[in-house]
């Protein structure tokens, strides 16, 4: 499914850019801004959790697959104790993604299409793992959220109250931020301070709305 020809349907256009980055390199807080600037986000992991809310197919999956340890007391998916589960083994993280990227992909696609309809020029789809699941050719362009490597561990110990291991072990699940700018068309280093990330965010927003196709075009 491309996301991308959601836009060209109908004869209506919408931009479509994933925003990307890695654990803890700040794309909640990137997407944070763009929304302020008044840009549409469609955020993965909301609608991940969307998918595996109980009576969803992805849920019923999730639960043959993986059991009733992974819920909580009152039935909804308990997402930490899934997540020890996928970080720590490689194939089971590949069984969750094959059940819930399709659904999640679904909803994207659906809710960029209801933003094409109304006349939206570009919606910001975040997706932490875009690139890892091959999912860069789906999407107009790429912006990509970076961090050193240092910072990324620090932050991710910080956010997750958890010790340089486990930030280390996250974060190799995932590809390197350093091999992700060859994929990026866009790159916001989030490496310093808050207001540095902002500025760097609304210049690229500034400029984006000149690359953007009038509504006569």
């Amino acid at each position: 499914m491309c996301l991308s020809s959601v836009g060209r349907l109908g004869g209506a256009y919408v931009k479509v850019i994933g925003l990307t980055g890695g654990i803890a390199s700040g794309k909640s807080f990137v997407a944070d801004i763009l929304a302020a600037c008044g840009a549409v986000i469609v955020d993965a992991d909301r609608l991940a959790r969307e998918v595996v809310e109980p009576g969803e197919p992805a849920y019923r999956e999730i639960v043959a697959h993986f059991g009733e340890g992974v819920l909580r007391p009152d039935g909804t998916l308990d997402r930490k104790a899934l997540g020890r589960i996928v970080f720590a083994d490689p194939a089971s993280r590949a069984v969750l993604e094959r059940i819930t990227h399709p659904a999640i992909a679904e909803r994207a696609f659906r809710r960029i299409e209801l933003e094409r309809d109304k006349g939206t020029g570009v919606v910001f789809y975040v997706v932490p793992l875009l690139i890892e699941a091959g999912l860069e050719s789906t999407v107009d362009e790429i912006w990509l959220v970076f961090v050193d490597a240092e910072t990324q561990v620090q932050r991710l110990m910080k956010r997750d109250n958890v010790p340089r291991e486990e930030a280390l072990r996250k974060i190799s699940a995932q590809m390197a931020l350093d091999h992700k700018l060859a994929y990026a068309d866009v790159v916001i280093d989030n490496s310093g301070a808050p207001e540095e990330t902002e500025r760097r965010v609304r210049d690229e927003w500034a400029s984006l709305q000149g690359r953007l196709p009038s509504a006569a075009e």
